[in-house]
């Protein structure tokens, strides 16, 4: 797996390294690219070939940094066409979506669609929240309309009441026994102590079963 991914990436660089060489000394191709796509293509078609790389190899994590790259590229693409470049303040946070997508696909082309959704599902719908979250107040700054209107602040509110009823979620541990191995001389003797509970974060300190064990043998062996 590593030689392939280690060949699979060099001669993704050998084919990028002369693509750009070509470009460099035979200007029509590069007059050719600027007939044809705007700036922003030169920045989205290399992530398009990481992602392409990645299915045909099997190495599926190139498709991480591919989704990266050409994510950049679309955002770059955006702002050309309309000259919101201040945007910058609150779309870099389509990044963690990016990075979401990535995860996602490259365990999507795995076969394991379960782990595509538990690891790449939490960064994108954090990178979402992050954008409407800044996009909403800077564009309110900028004198532009908040991208969810005059209720923007309802998601803050809603991020708010989550981080507060999120620690209730949390399942309690279950209980467990202590089992002790006692030794004297020839003899051994197992004794099972009481069962102890542990609870998540609990309001009052856990007692030291430890202590009150050695408490109650020690008396037993001051009496023997």
């Amino acid at each position: 797996m590593k030689r392939r991914g280690s060949f699979t990436i060099g001669f993704l660089f050998i084919l990028l390294g002369a693509w750009f060489l070509a470009v460099q000394f035979v200007p029509e191709i590069g007059d050719w690219m600027a007939r044809v796509a705007d700036w922003p293509m030169w920045v989205m078609a290399p992530g398009a070939i990481f992602i392409l790389a990645g299915l045909i190899s099997g190495v599926t994590e190139l498709m991480i940094p591919g989704s990266i790259i050409a994510g950049i590229g679309g955002i770059l693409y955006y702002q050309n066409e309309t000259g919101d470049w201040q945007s910058w303040a609150y779309i870099w946070a389509l990044i963690v979506v990016f990075v979401g997508i990535g995860i996602f696909l490259s365990y999507l082309f795995k076969g394991q669609l379960g782990k595509a959704f538990e690891e790449g599902v939490p960064p994108m719908m954090t990178g979402i929240v992050l954008f409407l979250i800044f996009g909403s107040i800077f564009r309110a700054m900028f004198g532009q309309s908040p991208i969810l209107g005059d209720y923007w602040p309802l998601l803050l509110v809603g991020v708010g009441l989550w981080m507060l009823i999120k620690p209730l979620f949390r399942g309690n541990k279950k209980s467990s026994r202590v089992v002790v191995n006692i030794s004297s001389g020839d003899e051994a003797e197992v004794v099972e102590a009481a069962k102890v509970e542990e609870v998540v974060e609990a309001d009052e300190p856990v007692e030291d079963w430890e202590a009150k064990m050695d408490a109650a043998f020690g008396d037993d062996d001051e009496e023997a």
